[in-house]
């Protein structure tokens, strides 16, 4: 870490900033390492630490992954991070097949059909942190980590932050600090909620099979069931599972022995790779859908999951906050370079305006296949099954599809 971030780190003096980021995870970070080069000066501030942490063979996987779009790798390429992934562990995987428990709906997408090497990478949250984090610490950012006060004081002119040991002053503040944003909330940024009466429980599992380079999703009655390839190790083969269950099913499975996990497990996933051999330790977390009516207000900007989170159904949602980084990285970086207020609202209004309809169609989209899943009705079953059929033999619906889903 160089001395100026040092200093920064350990200081309590006053000090100013041209746009600090409070929340250190992959967007945030990703967004100060955009804006690096900006000549601005800027802080990032976690609760957490910011030290990063590798990973090898020999650490347990992490139990929340990302599958990361064409479109999120291209971002992580220019900010020189993905080869730090690449040397931890990352899994691309070239197909993806989904099919409906209650009918005889699949469809199965291919990379072959775009002519390209794969449709995306499956990485664990951790590693993506961790790599962007030590292309972080080389730069000029100014880090203030693990704090346990984060008082934010919102005025018309330098907003104050009060931490444990310094407090800052910033011409613009932006939250992403997560779904339940502090800063959010008092800004002042409305936003609405909707819950899904679902959690996921998450875990990686230890498969009979090799997972075939797929990326594996069934609807079931309860909720769908994803396996995402991770890499194998010393030829046993494993996968990342999210598995969407109301609430009181969630707890059932999470009270079960690994045994009956296993067993149970495998059987809604019709043994589709085999025996699952074992499980790590499950979490389980709710699913709500949140979307923020404004993305900045008095000079505070919202990304990420701190402006918006849809149903994981699709593994959008960390794209969906990279694109963010794009757009407000852009927008700054372009103002700053013909010498206009970076913080000024016309600015930010049109961060907003590029990236508010595309969140809110992929909400509105996710909202409506988790509708469609979950309908119990004979009639819509049967469309559903019918769509899922024609939509495979569709050749040009396909590969826009695809594209879609890749970020294209």
């Amino acid at each position: 870490m160089n001395d100026s971030t040092t200093d920064a780190m350990i200081s309590a003096d006053h000090q100013t900033f041209d746009l600090t980021v409070v929340g250190g995870g992959m967007v945030g970070v990703s967004l100060a390492l955009s804006l690096a080069d900006s000549g601005l000066k800027i802080a990032v501030i976690d609760q957490q630490s910011l030290t990063p942490k590798q990973s090898d063979d020999s650490t347990p996987y992490a139990p929340r992954v990302s599958a990361l779009t064409e479109a999120s790798v291209s971002l992580f390429q220019q900010l020189d991070a993905w080869s730090l992934m690449e040397k931890q562990r990352v899994c691309s995987y070239d197909k993806m097949y989904v099919w409906d428990a209650e009918g005889t709906g699949d469809i199965a997408f291919d990379a072959d059909e775009i002519n390209h090497d794969n449709l995306g990478h499956i990485v664990e949250n951790d590693v993506i942190r961790s790599a962007l984090l030590e292309r972080l610490s080389e730069t000029d950012i100014a880090l203030f980590s693990e704090q346990s006060k984060i008082d934010c004081e919102l005025n018309d002119g330098l907003h104050t932050v009060t931490l444990d040991d310094a407090t800052l002053q910033t011409r613009l503040l932006i939250a992403t600090d997560g779904a339940e944003s502090r800063l959010r909330k008092q800004a002042g940024i409305p936003s609405s909620q909707k819950d899904y009466l679902h959690h996921a429980v998450v875990t990686t599992v230890e498969t009979e099979q090799y997972h075939q380079d797929t990326a594996w999703q069934v609807f079931l009655d309860t909720g769908p069931l994803a396996f995402l390839p991770l890499p194998s190790r010393n030829g046993r083969h494993y996968s990342s599972i999210v598995w969407s269950l109301v609430p009181d099913q969630a707890q059932r499975v999470l009270g079960l022995d690994e045994e009956n996990f296993c067993s149970q497990l495998e059987r809604a996933f019709e043994s589709r790779l085999g025996k699952v051999v074992s499980a790590d330790d499950r979490f389980c977390f709710p699913l709500r859908q949140r979307h923020s009516r404004q993305y900045h207000r008095n000079r505070v900007v919202v990304a990420g999951d701190s402006a918006h989170t849809i149903h994981p159904l699709a593994g959008q949602g960390v794209n969906l906050g990279l694109q963010d980084v794009i757009a407000l990285s852009e927008e700054i970086h372009r103002a700053v370079s013909r010498g206009d207020d970076f913080a000024a609202e016309h600015i930010l209004n049109r961060y907003e305006r590029r990236r508010m309809g595309s969140n809110l169609l992929m909400m509105k989209s996710m909202e409506g296949l988790q509708n469609l899943f979950a309908a119990d009705d004979i009639g819509v079953r049967w469309l559903r099954n019918t769509g899922l059929k024609m939509t495979g033999q569709i050749p040009f619906v396909k590969k826009q599809l695809i594209k879609q889903a890749m970020g294209l």
